[in-house]
């Protein structure tokens, strides 16, 4: 036990960072101090991050939910356990690990002390090189996927999984753009046998959409009356069984033309902006340990692999990855390394 490092290297937000500056006036590296393992408590190194619009939304102070600065960002995180307290019963020293967004959400439904227990926010989030988590707040990584492959399952893709639990052969599906959660929900609709309607604002990123698998794709850009096209262009033209709407408010005017009578519609983020009128959707917040660890089943039944933004950032580089996310232009996940 002497031999476990006591500190570790990480990034942390010490202020908000308004939308006049940029990410470096508020973030830097720092030395954090590690705590003593707990009978329950795992060690793990960290390999690698990814980022979710929320890890913009914090320090841009739109987020919802308090937070304390200073505060160590990101809540996705996969890497392999050094040490195991003494209770510690489902992790050995070796094994490959993800974290669970909401440390304490195992089943059932969300409530306002799961939100509290959501990583890098108001609990000290991943972007460090090593973190101490209870056992319950981590769990084994699928076989065989790289760090930075599983680093993208957290959030993106239990939110996803949640969002379209029951979904079966025949349903259809309607994504908004490219982002994680977006493109984690077209391909777990597709292994199921579903339709998948897509939208995009590119032309290039429209011809990506189509190789993955969507059915049809329609220009956002081109097309402001999406959700009506989506609609005529779904099976039967009924309009489709689900909409991933990712925008919010802004956009819900779209996805209701998009929806068929008695279709569902996700409310997942508020990308788009916000406005204070109340929509009768179910709204989706990531998803519980019992979630996570179906969609890793699935994932490994199925063969799946995340797609990953082709720009891959060091850990030196964390203030220019944000910026990458935050300027809209990335595919899929954008992902950090932190050790080699």
């Amino acid at each position: 036990m002497d031999s476990l490092p006591k500190s570790a290297t990480a990034w942390v937000h010490s202020e908000p960072a308004p939308f006049s500056h940029s990410f470096e006036s508020s973030l830097h590296k720092t030395i954090v101090p590690l705590p003593e393992l707990g009978p329950y408590d795992v060690l793990v190194r960290i390999h690698a991050a990814s980022l979710n619009y929320r890890d913009i939304m914090i320090p841009r102070s739109i987020y919802p939910f308090p937070v304390v600065y200073p505060l160590i960002p990101l809540s996705d995180g996969a890497g392999t356990v050094v040490s195991v307290g003494s209770a510690v019963s489902s992790l050995s020293p070796g094994d490959n690990v993800i974290t669970l967004f909401q440390q304490d959400r195992q089943s059932g439904p969300l409530t306002m002390a799961n939100i509290n227990s959501s990583l890098g926010g108001p609990v000290p989030g991943v972007l460090r090189e090593h973190a101490v988590f209870p056992e319950s707040g981590i769990m084994k990584a699928p076989t065989g996927w790289s760090h930075e492959e599983a680093s993208t399952l957290p959030c993106a893709a239990v939110t996803a999984w949640n969002a379209l639990r029951g979904i079966k052969s025949g349903d259809s599906v309607f994504v908004q753009g490219t982002g994680g959660v977006s493109l984690f929900a077209l391909q777990f609709a597709k292994v199921a046998g579903a339709c998948v309607v897509a939208t995009t604002s590119s032309a290039e990123k429209e011809e990506r959409l189509k190789r993955l698998g969507a059915d049809v794709v329609v220009n956002s850009k081109e097309n402001t009356a999406w959700g009506e096209i989506a609609k005529k262009l779904s099976p039967r033209g009924e309009g489709v069984d689900y909409v991933i709407e990712v925008g919010g408010a802004v956009t819900m005017g779209q996805s209701f033309k998009a929806v068929k009578m008695d279709g569902t519609i996700l409310a997942i983020g508020f990308r788009a902006g916000m406005t204070d009128e109340v929509q009768p959707v179910r709204g989706v917040f990531v998803g519980s340990r019992e979630m996570a660890e179906e969609m890793v089943k699935a994932i490994e039944v199925g063969g799946l692999k995340p797609i990953i933004d082709q720009s891959v950032w060091g850990f030196d580089q964390v203030p220019e990855a944000l910026a990458k996310w935050e300027d809209g232009k990335h595919f899929g996940k954008v992902v950090i390394k932190l050790n080699q």
